[in-house]
């Protein structure tokens, strides 16, 4: 595939702002990506049938599996084998197949009848290959339509990802499952105008706040409500395992499979809030976390010394020089090439880690990089004790405003824009935050305000609810009829598509003027943009000082 026939642009490192065409700055090849896109549109062929049998009430898991697989596949940082999306590809034209002869085709609209997502077929990857030329995203011509419906996707995908975490626990939700459908096959229908998506897109915060509240309950259901805890950040002399990206089911199981082996297990980047849950802190082998962002993995994972487990997104392509890249697992949505994968869980069974114990076994203990503790676990419940507490320093002055500084981190000096920010915030001022992006601020010594930290994490991305049920619950107390009139700020960093849905959930709640950066997405055209600024006021980060001056005061 010629290289030229590459376009990306749903990260926030999208190459000069406009989309990656030769290589993606993730290391996503062009042959990668033109299958990721052909994922994509045979899920939207998947959806359209299985849309049809939801609306007569027959109900499935598979192509809701199906759908949350190949949407969190594509997602930034999570899959980089051909051969695997392409298997994909080929499991997913045969699910549309077999629910072909379920339903009765005459009865789907015009323009979905013998649409081409339904129709078309292929058996070798140089089929799919030639297939995928004639996808893309610039494939549809309209700018503004290209945009909403880009927004719309990468919301999706978003949604798709916290529903597989929770699916993993055995939460689902119909009604979410019934929007990834809809809204995927909104993108085929050249029927639908700006206003017409617009909608949809602001339909998708609606079911994005849905699918947050939904994982949130299976998690909290299985593990017990976070609590605040104190997390070791040095290495014991043991050999270890390292687990990285976020699903909480895979952790259990290698925690369960590694009890009583000697082996250590510590958690990477968006894993730390594991540590958050009562039900992990049985596991007297779960040391502690190891290292800082997932960007900055080509460096820490060599010190690790043990085997690596990916269970989500968040890989990096090893350099070619590394060492540890003979220790890489993936597992789930994860892959690449020459990384041994660890199935799928059997129905009823669990997923076999013996692999990376025996390995483990064989290495040496991880070398410290850091040492001490750092502390979280402050999501919506353990707040909620606390809200006497935060509610007096607010009415003392003690508490001026709170920061919500949620997202994801990312490669570009830009980032440290969020560093000075939170270094130079007045000091009664505390950073509510969730995901990654608090590793640009949770290990600076800001201390606290009447014990109440100043740095309040939440936990993962998906963690984000938390920060609104505590708006909202703040809300509540204050009397308040809008949730804008609280003392709290949004300046929000993004990278992926996760962070996508976040904001669509925000914006869903009526919550405006979010400050976005390091820079706002390529994929908004300016009239998109012109929309979002005009109506819910957002806006990209400027300078440190002057940003401190508007949303402090």
């Amino acid at each position: 595939m010629s290289k030229s026939e590459m376009f990306c642009f749903q990260c926030q490192e999208a190459s000069g702002g406009k989309g990656c065409t030769i290589i993606g700055i993730c290391g996503k090849e062009p042959n990668v990506a033109a299958m990721q896109d052909l994922l994509m549109y045979t899920a939207k062929g998947v959806a359209i049938l299985s849309h049809e049998k939801r609306k007569h009430a027959v109900l499935c898991e598979t192509p809701n599996r199906f759908l949350a697989d190949a949407l969190f596949t594509t997602i930034t940082n999570a899959n980089f084998d051909l051969q695997v999306i392409a298997d994909k590809v080929m499991k997913g034209l045969a699910l549309r197949e077999h629910i072909k002869q379920n339903v009765d085709l005459s009865i789907l609209p015009d323009n979905l009848r013998n649409h081409d997502a339904l129709t078309w077929n292929a058996y070798t990857i140089p089929e799919l290959e030639e297939k995928a030329k004639s996808l893309g995203i610039l494939k549809t011509e309209n700018e503004d339509i290209r945009s909403l419906r880009e927004l719309l996707t990468y919301g999706l995908k978003g949604m798709a990802a916290y529903a597989e975490h929770a699916l993993n626990l055995g939460y689902s939700d119909n009604d979410v499952f019934g929007f990834i459908e809809k809204g995927l096959i909104a993108t085929l229908d050249d029927s639908l105008t700006v206003e017409d998506l617009t909608g949809l897109v602001l339909e998708c915060g609606k079911y994005g706040v849905n699918v947050m509240a939904l994982l949130d309950k299976a998690n909290t259901s299985t593990y017990g409500h976070p609590e605040i805890t104190e997390v070791n950040i040095g290495t014991r002399n043991n050999p270890a395992i390292l687990i990285s990206g976020h699903d909480l089911k895979d952790l259990e199981e290698l925690l369960e499979q590694t009890e009583g082996t000697g082996v250590d297990v510590y958690t990477h980047s968006e894993m730390l809030p594991a540590h958050y849950y009562p039900a992990f802190k049985k596991y007297e082998h779960f040391a502690g976390n190891y290292g800082n962002s997932w960007w900055k993995q080509t460096e820490e994972f060599e010190t690790f010394n043990g085997p690596i487990l990916f269970t989500t997104n968040c890989l990096v392509p090893p350099r070619k020089k590394s060492t540890y890249s003979q220790r890489v697992f993936t597992t789930g949505a994860a892959g690449f090439t020459g990384f041994p994968h660890i199935p799928d869980r059997p129905k009823g069974g669990k997923k076999n880690f013996k692999a990376l114990i025996d390995m483990a076994k064989t290495c040496e203990p991880p070398a410290p990089i850091e040492s001490g503790t750092i502390v979280g676990g402050f999501a919506h419940n353990q707040v909620t004790q606390l809200a006497d507490k935060v509610v007096d320093a607010v009415k003392s002055g003690a508490i001026r405003k709170f920061l919500v500084m949620a997202g994801c981190d990312g490669r570009m000096k830009s980032r440290e824009y969020y560093t000075e920010f939170a270094q130079k915030l007045p000091e009664d001022t505390v950073i509510l935050t969730a995901g990654c992006a608090k590793y640009r601020y949770n290990k600076l010594p800001l201390g606290d305000i009447g014990g109440i930290p100043r740095v309040l994490d939440a936990g993962q991305c998906n963690d984000s609810y938390s920060l609104a049920v505590v708006a909202l619950k703040l809300k509540e107390i204050f009397e308040l009829n809008d949730i804008n009139d609280l003392p709290i700020a949004y300046n929000i960093a993004w990278y992926e598509q996760k962070a996508v849905i976040v904001l669509l959930a925000l914006l869903y709640l009526g919550v405006k003027n979010i400050h976005l950066g390091p820079s706002l997405p390529a994929f908004l055209s300016p009239n998109v943009a012109n929309v979002l600024v005009e109506n819910f006021g957002i806006a990209s980060i400027t300078d440190v000082d002057q940003d401190i001056a508007l949303l402090v005061g």
